[in-house]
């Protein structure tokens, strides 16, 4: 059975640490036995290590091709494998799994973290010696557990001790972990155990992922499976969702809240999206001392990528507290209970660089890291400041309390920001009033019918014709509040605003009230017209192949659409590209929309893989 990693990135060290991997050239039974057990006492809840047998080790890292092994010596030494788990004390099984490399076959261990440490190992296998000894890894070495040592304390302490991830969880069953999730994930993370998951039982798919434990009779998710792969995990743990609060002003209550939910995995992604949809801006200033203009974005995406992974990996889902996103006039503040595990303190927060010595989560960084959401250890923080400086950002802030009680990451806003966004009103009021002598002009088009537009019209209506305009009749095919309208379009609520974006496309006839004769209304609607739903047509160019797209939330795909009968996939990309893609199957076009990384898997299984052409 196939492990449910990629093998390849495996071997190249991308979603695994080196330190929890070991390459053998080939069998040594007592060396292997106590990296065994120094993985199973899991000290740093790291969640193990894999042992890779029949590679070679150059300068830290797989040589390749691998030198390989023999076929009768690959059956020879599985069995080994089982009789040198039952000389750990407690007993320990791995999970191993044969692969041909390059025409090599190669042997890749999985020793997950144990649940009843600490373990002992034979220190050797001579029949003459009977001792047994702790081991652990220190680095990339296994080492063995002095008698008296802080390192036999602190596996003392870890007796059947689980992190909370990683427990049973007994108020569900295995039937409320998702398939669909589950394969979804292999599949993006390219596991060949994907290949398995509608040939095996589906409690034992859950058991080579590890997301289910227990007998038979008595098999039960653990709250990391439930936390991954449950469409509403904040059934089973109150906290398991992501809120955030956008301020409009910098005191007082006029803000607007949205709350995330879904498995961790879409909280992360459906909030990133949101807010690399509205609220992350580049801008250009232009700077006396020199040539070229200073191009920036008002927050790096990278760091705020980085920090809410941080927040969601880290935080406990004992606790009822969400992960809470504040987005200020001039900061975005992330918040997420409780702090750092100790030794790390305020005082270590403001290095740059930050090692833990513990992880509370080691199930969910696991999956996180597969599916490169987030980084190997201690990289965390780096990537947050590093982000801040490349854009020229002022440095981030961690804090917490002498109790550790909380975390929170303040990412400032770059400086130049205002300015930037002043003189981008200002050129947006200049251009609104230039075009609108000539946008008055499309209306006598409009009362053609679209067959009767011709080619060079159409792409000069198309060029007239701002993004913003299209995401507001878009928007309003079916009405909408003020409020509605200018969360979605990511403006603040205020007469400039309203008249600059919304008052011309009354004007135009393209937008209409819902209550006409009383403007002010507070039940008071904007909807998009016959003739804005005309210009909508024209401007998105599907009159030409017939196929009606649909908006997704991607955040390199803006919408999708199928021709079922003539097998055609159109993508418009958010750089305005749209491209259609020959014979595609249905079944396909139905992954592509129920995957909830869309974008990777169209670079999967779509790119380069079928005849396009661009529109």
């Amino acid at each position: 059975m196939a492990l449910p990693i990629n093998i390849d990135e495996l071997l190249h060290g991308n979603t695994v640490e080196w330190d929890r991997i070991e390459l053998k050239k080939g069998w040594n039974p007592e060396d292997i036995i106590h990296t065994l057990c120094a993985y199973a006492n899991d000290i740093n809840n790291w969640d193990g290590g894999f042992v890779i047998i029949g590679v070679e080790e150059e300068n830290g890292k797989v040589k390749l091709p691998p030198i390989g092994l023999q076929v009768q010596e690959l059956d020879t030494i599985q069995k080994k494998l089982i009789e040198l788990s039952h000389k750990l004390f407690p007993v320990y099984i791995p999970v191993f799994q044969p692969y041909l490399i390059n025409g090599k076959h190669i042997l890749v261990v999985f020793a997950p973290a144990g649940d009843n440490r600490p373990y002992k190992a034979p220190i050797s296998l001579s029949e003459k010696r009977t001792e047994r000894a702790m081991f652990i890894k220190r680095g990339s070495k296994t080492v063995k557990v002095k008698d008296g040592s802080d390192d036999e304390r602190r596996l003392i302490e870890l007796t059947a001790r689980i992190p909370f991830d990683d427990r049973i969880n007994q108020t569900a069953s295995i039937d409320d972990l998702n398939l669909r999730l589950i394969q979804s994930y292999l599949k993006e993370v390219r596991s060949s155990l994907y290949g398995d998951s509608t040939k095996i039982p589906f409690a034992e798919l859950c058991r080579h992922l590890m997301i289910a434990k227990g007998s038979d009779e008595q098999l039960r998710p653990t709250n990391a499976g439930l936390l991954l792969f449950n469409e509403h995990p904040e059934n089973y743990f109150s906290g398991a969702k992501i809120e955030l609060i956008i301020h409009k002003n910098k005191v007082g209550k006029d803000y607007t809240e949205k709350l995330f939910t879904g498995s961790i995995f879409q909280q992360i992604r459906d909030v990133l999206q949101y807010l690399k949809s509205t609220i992350i801006e580049e801008l250009v200033v232009k700077s006396a001392r020199q040539a070229e203009s200073i191009r920036f974005f008002n927050y790096p995406f990278h760091s705020i990528e980085e920090a809410i992974v941080n927040a969601v990996y880290h935080k406990s889902y004992e606790r009822e507290n969400p992960v809470e996103i504040q987005i200020h006039k001039d900061k975005i503040e992330i918040l997420s209970f409780p702090g750092p595990m100790p030794p790390i303190n305020q005082a270590m927060l403001k290095k740059q660089r930050v090692v833990a010595r513990d992880y509370r989560n080691r199930k969910i960084g696991g999956f996180l890291k597969e599916l490169k959401l987030t980084e190997g250890r201690g990289t965390g923080l780096p990537i947050i400041h590093s982000g801040m400086e490349e854009n020229g950002s002022p440095p981030p802030i961690f804090e917490t309390d002498e109790n550790n009680a909380y975390f929170l990451c303040i990412l400032p806003i770059h400086p130049l920001t205002p300015a930037a966004q002043y003189k981008r009103a200002i050129d947006e009021s200049k251009y609104i009033a230039k075009k609108i002598n000539d946008l008055t002009e499309i209306n006598t088009y409009l009362s053609l019918s679209v067959s009767e537009i011709g080619d060079r019209d159409r792409e000069a209506i198309r060029k007239e014709i701002n993004d913003m305009t299209k995401m507001v009749l878009n928007y309003c095919t079916k009405p909408k509040s003020r409020d509605e309208l200018f969360e979605k379009i990511g403006l603040y609520k205020n007469t400039k605003n309203f008249q600059n974006h919304i008052k011309p496309l009354i004007d135009f006839g393209w937008l209409n009230f819902t209550v006409p004769n009383k403007i002010t209304s507070r039940d008071q609607k904007y909807y998009t017209t016959d003739l804005g739903k005309k210009l909508l047509i024209i401007v998105s160019g599907e009159h030409n192949s017939g196929i009606k797209r649909i908006s997704v939330a991607s955040s390199s795909i803006a919408s999708i659409g199928y021709d079922k009968k003539a097998s055609v996939l159109e993508i418009e990309f958010h750089h305005g590209a749209i491209y259609q893609y020959a014979d595609v199957s249905e079944k396909v076009y139905e992954e592509l929309m129920s995957s909830p990384a869309q974008g990777a898997y169209f670079m999967n299984e779509i790119k380069d893989k079928f005849e396009y052409q661009q529109k």
